[in-house]
């Protein structure tokens, strides 16, 4: 086995309503992080890279491969210029600047959740409990294949396909914590006339004809940089400049031509296995497009629940392209240039794996909201005794008032009668005289 050389942990100043791994790195955007040891583990450009977190830094480490040839990669000037490390942070071998590319930093996450939350009343109902889920920009081959072993299937099934396609056909990393990783195949790794059947055999089914016939596409039809021509260019691949400079022929007159979020998805229908699903999830989480809305069962359950979509019973049931259209143009209307990234939160509220922290969320503010309740009925007792304590006292106050007026009447009166028989005891002696 090879020697590995392994930085030590560094960090990136990073709250957790600007990012939260646990829930971003398993809410089905990436298949290849692996929690071991309460830290996170992925193969990113060449190296192993580990995260943990606390509530104000990313920490992170990379180890690499000792007899790789490839070296560590120097931050591209694009990467640089466009995103900028905080101050002082260590970068010698590009991770941190990788990391500020693949978690998209350059954008404000809370500034995000607060437009949406003024601009639709159902994600700020729900948002509150998922905070700090960004929008992976990973690698457009990757996310590719990786959502084509998505149709009809679950991140746990998908994790597992994605898996094996590393073992078996992607290069050898390192191992961390007695776990070997592997990076992820390129596209000429599976254009091998037995790879259908040696995926099927490994029980991928129906999805190994279209994973085999799309990596043939792209590995032999399609201009090496195909890809990255479809992205986004506001949103560029930490390594896109790396891949120009080691000689990758250009796609000359796709080039040329103006680079849309809707030319991206109709490209992408022309592979095997790709439907507007997929297409938008390659379009959202793998080419930087952030208006891409995906919408699978879970969001669709969404629009029909929150948002009145398909009214009428069974008929609807059935995503039509007509009605998948709407659903994502009417997202896109309230949520803006980045409602893919609004929805992804949505998506993950859905999710059964994560019901207990909705509802730990819930029960928080039930106890919360009981308290406020309790305390405010106990305000209104302590108010209410108070009042009932004057009363008493005003009313004692009136009876001891009243009592004192009486008795100063008997002492008039008692005056009164005595100075009565004064008077008359001196008319008798008068007379009497």
């Amino acid at each position: 086995m090879a020697a590995q050389s392994v930085a030590g942990w560094r960090k990136l100043p990073l709250s957790l309503t600007e990012l939260c791994i646990d829930t971003t790195l398993k809410c089905g955007q990436s298949f290849r992080w692996q929690h071991i040891n309460d830290e996170w583990h992925c193969v990113l450009q060449g190296r192993i890279i580990s995260l943990k977190q606390d509530p104000s830094y990313l920490h992170f480490k990379a180890t690499w491969p000792e007899a790789s040839s490839r070296a560590p990669l120097t931050p591209p000037v694009s990467i640089k210029s466009e995103s900028p490390l905080p101050p002082g942070t260590e970068d010698e071998d590009g991770t941190a600047s990788l990391l500020h590319s693949y978690f998209a930093l350059s954008h404000s996450l809370a500034a995000l959740y607060e437009q949406w939350t003024a601009s639709d009343a159902n994600f700020a109902r729900r948002a509150p409990a998922f905070t700090g889920i960004r929008i992976l920009n990973q690698d457009a081959w990757e996310t590719l294949i990786s959502f084509i072993c998505s149709s009809n299937n679950n991140i746990s099934r998908i994790s597992q396909m994605v898996h094996k396609l590393c073992i078996h056909y992607g290069p050898y990393i390192g191992t961390v914590h007695g776990h070997k990783f592997h990076d992820f195949p390129r596209p000429d790794a599976l254009t091998g006339t037995g790879v259908e059947t040696h995926l099927r055999e490994l029980g991928f089914g129906y999805r190994a004809k279209y994973i085999a016939e799309t990596a043939r596409i792209v590995a032999k039809e399609r201009p090496s940089n195909w890809l990255d021509v479809l992205r986004n260019p506001g949103c560029p691949a930490y390594d896109a400049p790396v891949r120009q400079r080691d000689g990758q022929r250009p796609s000359s007159e796709n080039d040329a031509k103006p680079r849309t979020y809707k030319a991206a998805h109709e490209a992408l229908l022309e592979l095997s296995g790709v439907g507007p699903k997929v297409a938008d999830c390659v379009c959202l989480m793998g080419l930087g497009w952030g208006e891409s809305v995906p919408i699978d069962t879970h969001v669709w359950q969404i629009a029909q629940r929150d948002y009145k979509f398909g009214k009428g019973g069974a008929a609807n049931k059935t995503l039509s392209k007509t009605m998948y259209d709407a659903v994502g143009d009417y997202f896109r209307e309230i949520w803006g240039p980045h409602a893919g990234w609004a929805q992804s939160v949505l998506f993950t509220a859905n999710l059964k794996s994560f019901a207990a922290q909705a509802s730990s969320v819930k029960k928080e503010v039930t106890l919360e909201t009981k308290s406020m309740v309790k305390k405010e009925e106990v305000k209104e007792g302590q108010a209410l005794a108070k009042v009932e304590s004057i009363s008493e006292a005003k009313k004692r106050k009136t009876v001891i008032k009243r009592d004192a007026e009486k008795l100063e009447d008997v002492k008039i009166e008692m005056t009164e009668i005595k100075e009565s028989a004064l008077r008359r005891s001196k008319r008798r002696k008068v007379v009497g005289s």
